[in-house]
């Protein structure tokens, strides 16, 4: 094993230290003058910088929460427009639907969905639905959305493998290619991603993955990202993805567009505001 000692500037202190409602407990919690990281590999090597590039997760929860617009775009040029709101502790998800032609289109009206900490909950014009297909829905939707936003941060989560497959060109830039995988409990198949690493920026610039809950596991789906940066995060707020080889050849059929836009973080949300 890789060990590497990361000392953290006292600037760096200083800068957590001023930040807005920030707690001595939570800076005791969050800052450590000198961390020991113990890399199982090369990919793990990788993947840690990647994370200290774009922000880690332990400076995302110090902003506490997020509000920002999803928009998702089918190619057939359906669309889900959505207010979606964080709370980084807890993982707490909220999303309010201005229209949701791809998710749960049959039920019309204002749709909100949300996650609290212990359930998941649907309303209609705010109306409770306890409809058990449609909270289906819910279940992958919340804790989806909000995996995404956070992906990066959470690739340095427990349980995660690592596997470093070599380098590649791609339209003359060099990629370091890193595998990673989840521990799979009672066999059940997991999602896997193939990250393409800029060796020049250290970014993601483009990645494949599987969504096991909808069987994409034989053939991935190849997902192309750009970043803006937002109160120092690196936030890959610009996607598009489509179905791809291991590979990574796509065919000619049109992308699936998302996009984030009106990041903004600390927006002092309650706890309150995602139970039901």
């Amino acid at each position: 094993m890789n060990l590497k000692i990361i000392t953290i500037a006292f600037s760096f202190l200083l800068t957590i230290v001023s930040c807005r409602n920030t707690s001595k407990e939570e800076v005791k919690e969050i800052v450590h003058k000198e961390t020991a990281i113990n890399y199982e590999n090369k990919g793990h090597e990788l993947v840690y910088n990647l994370v200290q590039k774009v922000g880690d997760y332990r400076h995302l929860r110090l902003k506490r929460d997020v509000v920002y617009t999803y928009t998702y775009t089918t190619s057939d040029g359906k669309a889900d427009i959505s207010t979606e709101k964080y709370i980084f502790d807890g993982e707490l998800s909220y999303g309010e639907y201005k229209q949701h032609q791809r998710t749960l289109p049959q039920l019309e009206g204002k749709m909100e969905q949300g996650y609290g900490g212990k359930d998941y909950w649907l309303k209609i014009d705010g109306n409770l639905v306890n409809d058990t297909t449609a909270l289906k829905r819910v279940k992958f939707s919340r804790p989806t959305n909000f995996y995404w936003f956070t992906m990066f941060q959470k690739l340095l989560d427990p349980g995660l493998n690592y596997e470093y497959l070599g380098e590649k060109e791609v339209n003359n830039k060099a990629f370091d290619i890193v595998k990673v995988s989840f521990e799979s409990k009672n066999d059940k198949p997991t999602d896997i991603y193939q990250l393409y690493i800029n060796k020049e920026t250290g970014l993601v610039d483009q990645f494949l993955f599987t969504v096991a809950d909808f069987g994409v596991i034989e053939e991935p789906l190849l997902m192309k990202v750009n970043y803006e940066k937002v109160d120092g995060f690196l936030i890959p707020s610009t996607r598009k993805y489509k179905k791809s080889t291991w590979d990574a050849v796509v065919t000619d059929a049109p992308w699936i567009k998302v996009n984030w836009s009106n990041i903004k973080f600390d927006n002092k949300l309650k706890r309150s505001e995602f139970i039901n």
